[in-house]
């Protein structure tokens, strides 16, 4: 394939994943990724900056969807209830991902600066979270409380659905964690 054919930056995606899986993250390099693709490595670093960026290129893009949604829910939602709509908002983005976020997620756990990286851009989105309800007039603590608890419930629906067959949504396993977080709070 040369370069000039379409989508290189798929095709890098899916070619990176095949090789963290078959050799695992440290014992790849960008130059085999690239060959892979059947592209140059100049190309790969054209989209990317590492190889790791390969598992999180989007996450500037979730955390922009993720305020965005949040800032546009109905002022008159408590701080858990905007929580909620964006979550449920968001999920729709991962909707046809399942396997690419399952063979992610499988090469992240599987390597600790993957997953100290994974937390970051985690924390990260809880604090975008929190100044955003800030934005809507939300004091603190109840802020970074909502934005905190949103991010659980994020954390451990995703963690389910990338464990599950993809035959759920990650929308259902996030109102099914969400369910759960109330039910903790109301001492149930």
């Amino acid at each position: 394939m040369g370069r000039w054919q379409p989508n290189a930056r798929g095709r890098l995606e899916q070619a990176a994943l095949d090789l963290f899986g078959e050799r695992g993250f440290e014992q790849t390099t960008a130059a085999q990724i690239a060959e892979r693709a059947g592209l140059t490595e100049r190309t790969f670093f054209r989209h990317y900056g590492d190889k790791r960026e390969v598992l999180f290129s989007g996450a500037r893009e979730l955390e922009e969807a993720f305020v965005t949604t949040l800032a546009d829910t109905p002022e008159t939602a408590a701080p858990m209830e905007a929580m909620a709509s964006a979550l449920e908002t968001i999920a729709a983005f991962f909707l046809d991902s399942h396997e690419f976020a399952r063979r992610r997620h499988a090469v992240i756990t599987a390597n600790a600066e993957l997953r100290e990286r994974e937390l970051i851009k985690l924390a990260s989105l809880a604090a975008a979270l929190a100044a955003t309800l800030r934005r809507r007039g939300v004091k603190d603590p109840a802020a970074s409380l909502a934005a905190e608890a949103g991010m659980a419930v994020f954390k451990i629906g995703f963690e389910r659905w990338v464990g599950g067959t993809g035959e759920r949504t990650l929308a259902d396993h996030l109102r099914e964690s969400l369910a759960e977080l109330r039910a903790i709070t109301a001492g149930a």
